[in-house]
């Protein structure tokens, strides 16, 4: 499988997801379902969250396949 790696900003951070270590666990979506929207492309919609909920789902991804840069 190919690896994707795919970036997404904001004003104030960037969010970077890499397909190659998502194990699929959904924690980006149960803890931020407006903004991590899986059955969508692109699947995530960083203008639908605020930092904070942003960067927290993603302090919570087990796997390390998200990850951001703040501004």
């Amino acid at each position: 499988m190919k690896n994707v790696v795919k970036k997404y900003s904001n004003d104030d951070v960037t969010v970077i997801w890499d397909s190659k270590k998502c194990k699929h666990a959904a924690e980006c979506v149960k803890n931020a379902p407006n903004v991590f929207r899986p059955k969508e492309q692109p699947w995530i919609k960083i203008e639908d969250g605020d930092t904070d909920e942003i960067t927290g789902a993603i302090d919570k991804c087990p796997s390390g396949a998200l990850s951001y840069v703040r501004r």
